[in-house]
């Protein structure tokens, strides 16, 4: 499995299973990618309780969530990248009998960080831990930015559209 940069001045990145001690910093980042779609949005109340929530979940290794992530190399305690996905486990159907399903959200790199294989890095490690646990399905929503990284690891367009109910 190959984790090359796409530029030849970095270095390859070295993605590692996230821990609960990232969990801050796994949120900075969902930040980051929520502002790159959805515009910059001063409301941080959601945070505290997003980043108690990924402590817990990120603290069980054997549970649905993973996150993997490559550690910024210039600031202590910083991360760069992370993809972070969990498990559904439904009914099973004709392609998928065991009815594991994944969904990839928060792929995210840090503005200055980009260009450098960081989030592949990050996708591949996500990937690698859904083969590990039998998923065959897995989704996710791509930006125009994503789309071309998603594409090159296999993901392909579904005529299935989405639709959401807020209650």
């Amino acid at each position: 499995m190959s984790h090359g940069p796409t530029d030849s001045s970095a270095s390859p990145a070295l993605p590692r299973r996230a821990t609960p001690a990232d969990a801050e910093e796994l949120i900075r980042l969902r930040q980051v990618m929520l502002d790159s779609y959805l515009g910059a949005n001063p409301d941080m109340s959601w945070q505290p309780a997003s980043i108690t929530s990924l402590r817990s979940r990120l603290d069980d290794p054997d549970g649905t969530l993973a996150a993997y992530v490559v550690d910024a190399v210039d600031r202590p305690r910083a991360l760069a990248a992370c993809a972070i996905g969990i498990i559904d486990h439904r009914l099973g159907s004709p392609g998928n009998p065991g009815g594991l399903n994944g969904y990839v959200f928060s792929v995210a790199t840090d503005p200055d960080m980009r260009r450098r294989g960081y989030s592949r890095a990050c996708m591949e490690g996500l990937l690698g831990w859904f083969r590990e646990r039998g998923v065959v399905h897995i989704d996710l929503h791509a930006s125009k930015e994503g789309g071309p990284l998603y594409a090159a690891l296999g993901f392909v367009a579904t005529p299935d559209p989405s639709m959401r109910l807020t209650l």
